[in-house]
């Protein structure tokens, strides 16, 4: 489905309980249908749209910061980015569907599009659960951030590889201690969360691990 100048990816049915949403890079377009056939191992009936952004540091970062890796920094167009979500994507999406009215809109990504999700959270209270894979909570000043602007969803999946706070890279390094805190936080403020370790560095089945966190966030609430 083009919605204004993007293909977006479509599964699932029109009858749903759940709307998934998913920003993704050209890097996870071709893995979107292993994915969708794995969250459809889920009992529950869901429409899922993946959302293609063209430029991944940019458009997922909540602000600018600079590279981490390589040479690109981090252009800082979340706020672009969730606007043309709540603005064209998911109203678009409930005319052409016939989705109800009270549909749970989850928001799901893995790595920055898993930051993402759970940045749009602290902006609004639109989401009713964030599946955040592997997230890039050692993004520079989100765990302060957070702190300031609690994430809103009821529901909260977290989930990293095991082998990835033991990188060199001294930025990303802090991943495993941001994504505790982030839990417990969570926690304690009464959300309803889970933090699952997978086995693995950060590239390992991203798929399927996004999968599992989609249907997390909608098995639990049965």
């Amino acid at each position: 489905m083009q919605i204004r100048n993007r293909l977006c990816h479509i599964y699932g049915e029109a009858h749903a309980e759940y709307l998934l949403l998913q920003m993704t890079g050209e890097h996870e377009l071709q893995s979107m249908e292993s994915e969708a056939t794995a969250i459809a191992q889920s009992a529950h009936h869901f429409l899922f749209a993946a959302i293609p952004v063209e430029s991944w540091n940019d458009a997922l970062s909540p602000w600018e910061a600079p590279a981490v890796w390589g040479k690109q920094g981090f252009g800082g167009k979340a706020g672009e980015t969730l606007r043309f979500l709540t603005e064209q994507v998911i109203p678009t999406l409930k005319q052409q569907y016939p989705l109800p009215e009270n549909v749970k809109i989850i928001l799901g990504g893995y790595s920055l599009a898993g930051l993402f999700a759970l940045w749009a959270s602290t902006q609004t209270d639109l989401f009713y659960g964030i599946a955040a894979a592997s997230p890039s909570v050692w993004f520079p000043g989100w765990m302060e951030f957070e702190q300031q602007h609690p994430i809103q969803a009821q529901r909260v999946y977290l989930s990293l590889g095991d082998k990835e706070e033991h990188t060199k890279n001294a930025v990303m390094a802090v991943v495993g201690n941001s994504i505790r805190t982030l839990h417990s936080r969570l926690i304690e403020r009464g959300a309803d969360c889970t933090l699952e370790w997978n086995s693995g560095g950060h590239f390992k089945s991203a798929d399927l691990r996004t999968a599992k966190a989609f249907r997390w966030t909608m098995e639990e609430s049965r």
